[in-house]
């Protein structure tokens, strides 16, 4: 095919990197084993490498506990719009049960949304430390320096 131009792959952006969580060096591999379920045992489980470019995912003992403060501010987040969006759409009063229906109703959303959350949180949070290299296919990863085998995965 000497007459057409070999079309090259983009990367993909360090939004939807974050949001599908995958691999923040190569923005390929998945971080987690399996697919997003209500199987908290199951839905946390992430690869000891990524399976595309080897990068690390539990770069030192105790990384992810970052992500529960990631978790609750996005949370906050979520809960201050839903607030604004229920004030100016429903309103807001103490005198009738509107606030109670918002609390009830924000507390079963954010339920539902927990095993994302700490997806997302972690994913969001390897993000802050590992930067994508371009040229990950040429460059190695760096091996974690502060790994202790018998303590991975103990978070």
């Amino acid at each position: 095919m000497a007459g057409r131009e070999k079309k090259e792959l983009h990367a993909r952006g360090y939004l939807q990197t974050i949001f599908e969580c995958r691999c923040p060096r190569c923005r390929e591999g998945k971080l987690f084993m399996h697919p997003l379920s209500f199987r908290f045992k199951k839905t946390m489980e992430m690869n000891e490498r990524c399976p595309v470019c080897s990068q690390i995912t539990d770069i030192e003992v105790g990384f992810y506990y970052g992500t529960g403060y990631v978790s609750y501010l996005i949370a906050l987040v979520i809960t201050v719009i839903s607030f604004l969006l229920w004030a100016l759409i429903i309103g807001f009063s103490f005198s009738d049960t509107r606030f109670a229906w918002w609390l009830g109703l924000n507390s079963f959303f954010l339920l539902l949304l927990q095993p994302w959350l700490m997806r997302f949180s972690r994913s969001l949070w390897i993000s802050f430390f590992v930067r994508y290299d371009p040229d990950w296919k040429i460059n190695k990863p760096n091996d974690g320096e502060r790994i202790i085998p018998g303590q991975m995965n103990n978070w």
